[in-house]
């Protein structure tokens, strides 16, 4: 599932939902933005194009070469500011530049950026052979290989399950490990030919080991966890009318950012029958209109941008 930009079927690098979301998030020419997820700064540029001289951007990414990217790329703009750390990171980020409660928007791309996936060595990719790696950050935690070679089966099949929603999470938690007691699994071509032998059922138009590869993926990079703890912080990093934009690649994203923003539309339960007036209820952010979806055209030259939606929402109060 791609995040921060895919690539175009030309090898071209394409940044899904690039103007829809700049166009909603940049609101004041002249506020202090947050790019969760800086990829290859396809996000990141068009946000500096729109402010001013005022206006400045602090870019967030795990992964060391997008921060390499992004100091080459924007090293003269003094407006730009890039970090190495994870969006799960962002309001002690914002606390030390003094603008807690100050944002005037935050957006987050979710998921694996293309050149994480078209990179063999990374081991993000089924399609291609590299060693079993899978982290954003290489330097930090344990690789997929590792934690396989010692994870129990039960554990293994979990993560099938609830991270990659894979049917049949058990059957393939099985053979990795019959399999890994023959011989280490070092290799995503390795893995991918152990899943796609354990799967009885192949999706249409999927390969049988992309699920699998997500759960591991997303277990081995918390993001799922880093989503929840950064959407925990956003109202308290956000100025009222500052604006969150979320581009999720599937369900589990999606319906974790949905969950949320609905929550903060209806505000805090209160008991049955509790004496409080409608209009006194604090309700903390709204809704920016409906679920946006890429366009035929863009999922035409950009196929891995299918999934992508994008939901925004407004601090209110």
């Amino acid at each position: 599932m791609p995040g921060s930009g895919v690539m175009s079927g030309q090898g071209e690098h394409e940044t899904v939902l690039l103007n829809e979301a700049v166009e909603v998030l940049v609101t004041d020419p002249g506020g202090f933005y947050v790019d969760g997820t800086f990829g290859r700064g396809g996000h990141s540029a068009l946000i500096l194009s729109k402010l001013n001289e005022s206006g400045s951007l602090v870019s967030v990414d795990k992964d060391p070469e997008a921060c390499a990217v992004a100091g080459e790329r924007f090293s003269q703009d003094p407006r730009f500011e890039i970090v190495q750390a994870s969006f799960a990171d962002m309001a002690a980020l914002v606390a030390e530049r003094g603008k807690a409660g100050g944002v005037a928007g935050v957006l987050l791309d979710l998921g694996v950026s293309s050149p994480q996936l078209d990179d063999p060595e990374r081991g993000f990719s089924f399609m291609r052979d590299g060693p079993l790696d899978m982290r954003m950050n290489p330097d930090d935690g344990i690789s997929a290989a590792e934690w396989l070679a010692i994870a129990e089966e039960k554990d293994i099949s979990r993560v099938l399950k609830d991270y990659g929603e894979e049917r049949y999470a058990r059957r393939i938690a099985r053979s990795i490990v019959e399999a890994r007691e023959e011989k280490p699994i070092t290799r995503t071509a390795q893995l991918a030919a152990i899943v796609k032998e354990a799967n009885p059922a192949w999706e249409k138009g999927k390969h049988p080991a992309t699920r699998a590869f997500q759960g591991i993926r997303i277990f081995i990079n918390r993001e799922l966890e880093d989503l929840e703890n950064v959407l925990a912080d956003v109202l308290g990093m956000l100025a009222v009318g500052g604006r969150l934009v979320v581009i999720s690649f599937h369900s589990l994203e999606d319906r974790i950012v949905k969950r949320f923003i609905r929550e903060q539309e209806r505000g805090k339960p209160l008991p049955k029958g509790f004496p409080i007036m409608e209009k006194d209820i604090v309700r903390p952010m709204r809704s920016v209109g409906k679920a946006v979806k890429p366009g035929a055209g863009e999922v035409s030259v950009n196929v891995r941008a299918r999934s992508a939606v994008m939901r925004v929402a407004e601090k209110v109060a």
